[in-house]
């Protein structure tokens, strides 16, 4: 089952419009096409979110989006539905990527690469947006905050998650959350202030 895949066949077809409830239902009942349905849904945010948790490593997101949706396989038929199945989704995203980051050694960031200053643009206003040197200035910058500002940063201000939903898949308190995010945001205001 790959994550986005561009045909459903016959059996998903008719599952596409189907509630997220309907579908663990199914999928409860090892339904393949309900479950397919489930990750052409929910597998882009979950491959997005694990890729800039993973610093940015296409291949580190896409390990662990799809370690996520095996287990999330695995682990449906004792899915409660405390939790939105998003939420449970990411959930699984973040554990399986704090797996693979404990066993790695972090990487230090050049300060040079937060130095430098976009170009003004000339023809279009979103390319100071857009510019690949501020993403990755971003990037870098997201790189060095902790674990958990990192993860509530990205799933409220990429992901769009409310704060609730933040502390169920991270299961934390939402005031936890809260102090996680204004951490983060500070911090990333310090180290993107040249960016403004």
């Amino acid at each position: 089952m790959a994550v986005g895949s561009e045909t459903p066949d016959d059996d998903s077809w008719g599952l596409q419009d189907a509630t997220d409830d309907a579908l663990v239902r199914r999928a409860k009942l090892r339904d393949e096409a309900a479950f397919r349905v489930i990750v052409d849904r929910h597998g882009p945010g979950m491959y997005r979110y694990a890729v800039r948790l993973m610093r940015g490593s296409t291949h580190d997101g896409a390990e662990v989006t799809q370690e996520a949706l095996i287990s999330a396989w695995k682990s449906l038929p004792t899915f409660e539905g405390r939790s939105s199945l998003r939420t449970w989704l990411f959930r699984m995203v973040h554990r399986r990527a704090a797996d693979l980051q404990r066993h790695r050694r972090p990487v230090p960031i050049d300060d040079q690469l937060l130095s430098r200053v976009v170009r003004p643009a000339n023809d279009n206003p979103l390319q100071d947006v857009l510019d690949g040197e501020l993403l990755e200035a971003l990037q870098a910058a997201l790189d060095e905050l902790p674990w958990l500002q990192r993860s509530c940063w990205l799933l409220k201000e990429v992901e769009g998650l409310s704060y609730a939903e933040i502390g169920e898949a991270l299961a934390i308190p939402v005031g936890s959350v809260r102090g996680h995010l204004h951490r983060g945001r500070r911090v990333l205001a310090e180290r993107m202030a040249r960016w403004r």
